[in-house]
């Protein structure tokens, strides 16, 4: 909860401090005419990277594999496109490093470190592995099926 608090207080003080500070170096015309260009610049590269992400979640399905990985990637791109719309110089510049391939593999394997083995579900506990499927833990009681 304190990194959310932090969050949702230090950025919006962090954007303000931004704005005042390339205002006044390169005029209020000019900032704004920056942040209307990186808004339009990047919704157009999220709908570019959005599109192949869709085209290899698709191509995961015809493979009959789990696209964790892609949704993975592909919900990366959404957050990039929230960030790169939201004005601000901080969300700009943290909206075009997810649009980084590498820089979007390597958050994907941090946070699948940071939470594998800690996935539960209705049905009980769940891992998840390096590659992002799911895997269910041994059934004891499982008998034959009946019919």
């Amino acid at each position: 909860m304190g990194f959310l608090l932090l969050a949702f207080i230090g950025i919006p003080i962090a954007e303000i401090a931004l704005f005042i500070y390339v205002g006044e170096r390169i005029g209020l015309l000019a900032t704004l005419v920056v942040i209307v260009l990186t808004a339009v610049i990047g919704s157009s590269l999220v709908a570019r990277q959005g599109a192949g992400a869709l085209a290899q979640v698709q191509a995961a399905f015809v493979e009959a594999r789990f696209p964790g990985k892609e949704l993975a990637h592909g919900a990366m791109i959404v957050v990039a496109g929230a960030f790169l719309v939201t004005p601000g110089f901080l969300t700009d510049g943290l909206g075009f490093l997810l649009l980084v391939p590498p820089v979007r593999e390597a958050a994907r394997r941090l946070v699948t470190r940071r939470f594998s083995g800690r996935v539960v579900t209705q049905f009980g506990p769940r891992t998840i592995d390096a590659e992002w499927r799911a895997t269910d833990p041994p059934d004891q009681d499982a008998g034959p099926p009946t019919h």
